[in-house]
């Protein structure tokens, strides 16, 4: 078996006293999909920040087959980490193009000048970007500001793309279209750790699936399998389930 790209043990965080995230052990392999999924409030968005280094945790991450002690931003960017958090945060007041060259800004700081093929890939990815070059970020739709937010990351040619929540607020017919797109990553070499509500959805374009609750893993395995099992089906994709599954 080759070495997984991220791997996580006993990994645990933190806020105080309280554990938001519990012991827990997730994989994920190269050109891989791995999807958790789980109820509000289950430490989804929490586990994410804290791998990205954003908080403060406990355990061992191992990236790449290096032990990272304590990982901070800074390292996991380094390394070829990315994070698209669930607010997206793009710069309104600049333009499509703008937020995409930021996006390739530590690479260009490395020496690495490569920004017009990077964008020129993101362009074919995402080619309603490319329509709306100089259009300000404020202005694009929801599922439009969600793909400049992914196009952003890859812009630093990440091997691991992380995704907090890419389909909130979005229309379904949206919400499909961005997660192809996820699955697409594939082809990119880009390994992808998604944390989505939508359970079924997240399901369909991932390689396995964790289900996360009160912080800790209650079930893990192949998505597909994930997506008919009897428990996931009555809990996470609600009546009509067994139909859909």
């Amino acid at each position: 078996m080759t070495t997984p790209l991220l791997q996580l043990e006993g990994f645990t965080v933190r806020y105080g006293p309280v554990e938001a995230v519990h012991q827990v052990a997730l994989t994920v392999g190269q050109g891989e999909i791995v999807t958790v999924i789980g109820p509000n409030g289950a430490g989804k968005s929490t586990l994410l920040n804290a791998v990205m280094g954003l908080l403060p945790s406990s355990g061992t991450l191992t990236l790449g087959g290096d032990v990272l002690a304590r990982p901070s931003v800074e390292a996991m960017v380094a390394r070829g980490v990315g994070l698209v958090p669930e607010k997206r945060e793009l710069f309104g007041e600049m333009s499509v193009e703008d937020n995409l060259l930021l996006g390739g800004f530590a690479r260009w700081r490395r020496g690495q000048r490569d920004q017009a093929a990077r964008m020129a890939e993101v362009f074919e990815l995402f080619p309603r970007l490319r329509e709306r070059r100089a259009q300000l970020a404020a202005t694009l739709s929801g599922g439009e500001r969600q793909m400049l937010a992914v196009g952003r990351a890859l812009m630093a040619r990440p091997r691991l793309l992380m995704l907090d929540e890419p389909s909130l607020g979005l229309a379904p017919l949206i919400v499909r279209e961005v997660l192809n797109i996820v699955a697409s990553l594939r082809g990119m070499g880009v390994s992808v750790l998604l944390v989505e509500q939508n359970a079924r959805a997240a399901l369909q374009v991932a390689d396995r699936g964790y289900v996360l609750e009160m912080g800790a893993v209650a079930l893990s395995g192949d998505a597909g399998d994930l997506l008919h099992d009897h428990r996931v089906i009555e809990t996470y994709l609600g009546v009509g389930g067994h139909k859909a599954a």
